[in-house]
């Protein structure tokens, strides 16, 4: 039993897994729902959109990389750019519900204009013409004009994980906590959306598995409606959190006198000159870069995979929702029980470079296992070799989303506290949604090429050549940390000494 004065063994396991204050509830509960609902959202879209693309006629794994490498890459550089113009021009909270709103608008024109009519709009025809010119090696550059309304409904949906959860939610969670909240809070934000993830797949199987396969129109239609629901949660939320609870001077203290609604005043070219000169801000843009590397090289592998397996949309896309609820599940796990316990007990270092390691060992494992499938014969009685390769696909997809979610996201997201305002917001812009696109670009200009070289025109003929790339990947991601870990420790001294002597 604990004496007067000692706090017993019970609460201080119930602070280490809820270390909030009570008068911080009225803050961080918001937020935790509206990450709860941003990665909901993404959760669905993700389902659906690789689905739609990889499912769709004359199409295949392949079409992914041409897509994310020189579609969603200049779309992405172009809507930073946007961004960085209207942030000097309109308050933080219009361009929150305007980009949100804009979400919602296509999501809906997509569920119920364009995809019922999707045999009528996609130009067969002319796609076969142009097939029949080019070989059909080339398959794969046809299949994005052929099935082009999938392929746009892929590109928003990439555009919603790199501008909403990177750019509005994070960098809105940026502005409105200090580094003492972020260690205390920022892993149950991420448990939020890891628990979005867990009910991601179930509610895509039930609406899915209410239609029969010729009808699945009508399943899209459900989930578009539950979209917009989450949508109206995101922006009502936002609204209370700016309206309501942070006027409460102890929920948010701005720096510099910068208010929630303060335009920004550095432009995208400017930000990406002072990324180049800023050492810090290079070594997070080189982890978000190799991050988004190292899992799409293995990704695609795997779903061409999955394919194989699973060639019908209403099939696939219920073993990808399954793959989703089981990173919600992992990753709330790990997330609740044992990231923020590492965050707030072991150092940024350690944290922060769990995430190489672990995606790295499990790349590696995944690509050797499938050059040689003679391995897994000592498994053969739970399955097929290509049913087992495509569930240790499955076990490292789920494995790099954990990861993510649990250590890397935390740790980058910490990184950018101790910059000034400018930094945070402008630096962020560029690091995110940039980064994060070069990252799943590069690994797609990779795939390209190698696949033009080989002129085979399948992603699985060149999975011998993916594994020094990502080796080599993995032990410069360490690096980056390790160098990072340098400044970051010197800036957080910095504004720890800071803060004592203000307040």
């Amino acid at each position: 039993m604990a004496s007067p004065g000692e706090i017993s063994p019970i609460a201080r396991w119930r602070n280490r897994l809820w270390p909030i204050h009570a008068y911080e509830l009225k803050k961080i509960l918001p937020l935790l729902f509206m990450k709860f609902f941003i990665s909901f959202t993404y959760g669905v879209l993700t389902t659906m959109k690789d689905a739609a693309v990889v499912t769709a006629k004359g199409s295949g794994a392949e079409v992914i990389p041409i897509l994310k490498g020189w579609i969603v890459l200049p779309i992405a550089l172009g809507a930073t750019l946007l961004y960085s113009k209207l942030a000097n021009l309109f308050r933080r909270s219009v361009l929150f519900y305007g980009i949100i709103s804009f979400f919602m608008a296509f999501v809906v024109i997509y569920g119920f204009v364009l995809y019922p009519n999707l045999d009528a709009l996609s130009p067969h025809a002319s796609a076969d013409w142009i097939l029949n010119k080019i070989g059909t090696q080339n398959s794969h550059w046809v299949a994005i004009y052929r099935n082009w309304i999938p392929s746009l409904f892929f590109v928003v949906a990439e555009l919603w994980g790199s501008i909403v959860i990177f750019l509005l939610f994070w960098g809105f969670v940026n502005h409105i906590c200090n580094f003492n909240e972020a260690k205390r809070c920022y892993n149950m934000f991420i448990a939020g959306g890891d628990l979005a993830q867990m009910f991601t797949g179930p509610l895509v199987c039930f609406f899915t598995g209410r239609y029969i396969a010729e009808h699945f129109h009508l399943a899209l239609q459900d989930l578009v409606c539950v979209v917009l629901f989450f949508g109206a949660m995101i922006m009502g939320l936002h609204f209370l959190l700016t309206r309501k609870i942070l006027k409460d001077e102890r929920l948010y203290q701005p720096e510099e006198k910068i208010g929630l609604e303060t335009k920004t005043k550095l432009s995208l070219l400017q930000s990406i000159k002072f990324i180049a000169k800023s050492p810090y801000l290079r070594w997070i843009a080189i982890m978000v870069i190799a991050y988004g590397l190292t899992m799409n090289l293995t990704e695609v592998t795997w779903k061409a995979n999955l394919k194989l397996a699973y060639p019908e949309q209403a099939a696939y896309t219920s073993f990808m929702a399954n793959v989703s609820s089981w990173v919600g599940v992992c990753s709330f796990t790990i997330t609740l029980f044992f990231s923020g316990l590492f965050i707030r007990s072991r150092s940024w270092l350690f944290c922060a470079q769990i995430p190489p390691i672990v995606i790295g060992l499990t790349s590696l494992t995944f690509l050797t296992l499938f050059l040689n499938p003679e391995w897994l014969r000592i498994f053969s009685r739970f399955g097929t070799p290509l049913m087992l390769i495509v569930l240790f696909g499955a076990f490292q997809n789920i494995s790099t989303k954990v990861m993510k979610y649990a250590f890397f996201d935390s740790t980058k997201e910490m990184a950018y506290i101790p910059l000034d305002m400018e930094s945070k917001v402008k630096g962020k812009a560029a690091i995110d949604v940039i980064g994060s696109r070069l990252g799943k670009s590069g690994a797609a200009w990779i795939q390209i090429v190698l696949i033009q070289m080989v002129g085979t025109g399948s992603v699985l003929s060149i999975t011998h050549a993916l594994i020094p790339i990502i080796g080599c990947t993995v032990a410069f991601w360490i690096f980056s940390v390790r160098s990072l870990n340098k400044e970051f420790s010197k800036k957080k001294l910095t504004l720890e000494n800071t803060t004592a002597k203000t307040s």
